[in-house]
């Protein structure tokens, strides 16, 4: 949403933000843990990272206070929370909570849906991020659950040296995951890479319910073999069967571009409205394929439909459920990095293969086999139930014995609207006579008031015939969107 220069302005707030004083994380740091030369061999008091939360420090732990199970971790990274942060993002969340009835007022249903349930997952991860104690916890279940796996590097925790405000993990470098030129240097295939990252996050979200939530490139590091590092924990999250379950329908209908399929997927798990124009909006995942696999996109393709999405959708038809927030953030930023990597990255190919490695389409094609089996004995069961039912109802259509019901649906509540209308209508008009006559009988403060009334009325009568305001929102395609600031660059 926001223009190419603010964007490359706002990414240093990823790892590059003023660290705290390091008196202040030197007295936390000491308050937890005790004296720091007791602690480390040495502590670099320049920080190598700063984030919104926390910042992190380089630092050597004593040899004999390492012991076996952390795996003779001897360089470790520091990571302190910032002095004073609970205060300071409380009274952020009061502003959010209290900005939000006001925000509300002005949206249609499904951004308030959304809206919302954004600020109450916002509200819930960063209060989560900033206990360190948690963090430790999800990053060696995620650690575990990629053990053995050559591509990828988490570090260890350091238990004796971490607390609720202080995390100690073994020090990994590598080269920061969008240092293109760098990585290029190093002779490292990117497009590997990309693939490596996207496979990472399908296990993470697919197969283990548990996944690193935070994956923006100053969390993510290359090393020089070309194995991913995961930095930063504390934006982490869990998935239930159920949602689990819909992201696999979901990435399987991507896979075998079964337009539909995406769309149930969609509705099942609670991100698309049911009453979303279906036409427009397989149109919409046609084009959101076609650019996942890196195709170029006809500009008056994208024109159309921004034309028919205003004409047709009034009412935004995308929300967010409370339980996908992290999830789809998780989605949006790993495709920017892999672009980012490779403008030619195929997501759609690569999640196939995930899919068929891991046996997914293999079972999903079984189970169709299965249900077409049972609809087949359903329907043939049908078909010895109708014989002698259409014959009752040819004979009493014979009789003249056969009554129809008909019942009028309104879904867009075009009666409510004509008989509002109507009232209205009929308000303004008495109170318009009204009006008339109090000023013809030397009634002046009479007529005021009924000027007062038909002036509220009318623009009551004049609401019910303005039209819904449409998304008022133009597509964007990360592709499309690279190589219109290359060129413009």
């Amino acid at each position: 949403m926001l223009p190419p220069a603010y964007i490359d302005v706002l990414a240093a707030l990823q790892d590059e933000v003023p660290p705290a004083e390091w008196d202040e994380a030197r007295a936390i740091i000491e308050a937890d843990l005790g004296p720091i030369d007791e602690q480390f061999e040495s502590f670099d008091t320049d920080a190598i990272s700063g984030a919104s939360l926390g910042q992190v420090y380089r630092a050597q732990l004593h040899p004999e206070s390492i012991d076996d199970r952390e795996n003779g971790v001897h360089e470790v990274a520091v990571k302190v929370r910032r002095p004073e942060i609970e205060s300071l993002v409380e009274a952020d969340l009061r502003v959010i909570r209290w900005s939000l009835p006001l925000l509300l007022f002005f949206v249609d249903e499904s951004r308030a849906f959304s809206l919302e349930n954004l600020a109450d997952e916002f509200a819930k991860t960063i209060r989560e991020e900033m206990d360190y104690e948690r963090e430790a916890e999800m990053l060696e279940t995620i650690r575990s659950n990629f053990a053995g796996d050559d591509r990828y590097r988490t570090p260890t925790v350091v238990e004796s040296h971490s607390g609720a405000r202080i995390l100690t993990m073994e020090y990994i470098a590598g080269t920061k995951i969008n240092d293109v030129e760098e990585l290029e240097e190093r002779g490292i295939d990117r497009s590997e890479v990309a693939e490596n990252l996207q496979w990472a996050y399908m296990q993470m979200i697919m197969d283990d319910g548990v996944f690193h939530a935070d994956p923006h490139p100053g969390n993510l590091a290359v090393t020089g073999e070309g194995r991913i590092v995961f930095y930063d924990f504390g934006m982490s999250g869990r998935v239930d069967d159920f949602v689990q379950e819909k992201i696999i329908d979901f990435y399987i209908a991507v896979a075998n571009q079964d337009i539909d399929g995406i769309l149930d997927a969609l509705i099942e798990v609670g991100t698309l409205s049911p009453d979303a124009d279906r036409g427009v909006m397989a149109e919409v995942m046609e084009i959101a394929i076609q650019d996942a696999r890196g195709e170029d996109i006809e500009q008056y393709r994208i024109n159309q439909i921004v034309s028919q999405i205003e004409d047709s959708i009034y009412v935004f038809p995308f929300r967010l459920p409370k339980n996908l927030a992290l999830v789809l953030r998780v989605a949006t930023v790993v495709e920017g990095v892999c672009v980012t990597l490779d403008e030619n990255f195929d997501f759609i190919e690569t999640a196939t293969a995930y899919l068929t490695e891991q046996g997914y389409r293999e079972e999903t094609a079984r189970q169709y086999a299965a249900e077409t089996a049972q609809q087949l004995r359903r329907t043939g069961e049908s078909l010895t139930r109708i014989t002698p039912k259409a014959e009752r109802t040819l004979d009493r259509l014979d009789r003249d014995d056969l009554y129809v019901r008909i019942g009028v649906e309104d879904p867009d509540g075009v009666f409510d609207k004509l008989a509002k209308r109507l009232v209205y209508g009929m308000l303004l008009t008495m109170s318009l006579f009204s009006m008339g006559v109090l000023h013809a009988l030397n009634a002046p403060w009479a007529a005021i008031v009924a000027a007062i009334f038909s002036f509220f009325v009318g623009i009551q009568l004049y609401r019910t015939f303005r039209e819904p305001r449409s998304i008022r929102a133009r597509p964007q395609f990360t592709r499309q969107s690279m190589r219109k600031r290359k060129r413009e660059e």
